[in-house]
């Protein structure tokens, strides 16, 4: 018995190339520069100045002996302020 080779041949995939279309070339635009701006000093706390100079009053004196929350302390320490014209307002 004979037996026959099959001839086996490979192809080759052609692909084909997608070419995308030329753009258009385009021209920028000249921005001019930006001016610099001087920038001024803006009040502490939106507006609020709190001078504690000079003062004699110990922290125990103004939240008490025992502890508290910081809720609390915030309460206090504006209560403080409020009552001894420490503020600019």
């Amino acid at each position: 018995m004979a037996v026959k080779k099959k001839s086996i041949t490979k192809k080759k995939a052609t692909t084909k190339k997608k070419v995308a279309p030329k753009k258009k070339a385009t021209t920028k635009k000249k921005v001019a520069p930006k001016k610099k701006t001087t920038k001024t000093k803006k009040p502490a706390f939106g507006g609020y100045a709190i001078n504690f100079v000079g003062r004699q009053e110990t922290v125990e004196q103004v939240f008490g002996k025992k502890p508290i929350a910081p809720s609390e302390m915030t309460k206090k320490i504006w209560a403080f302020v409020k009552s001894n014209s420490l503020s600019n307002r």
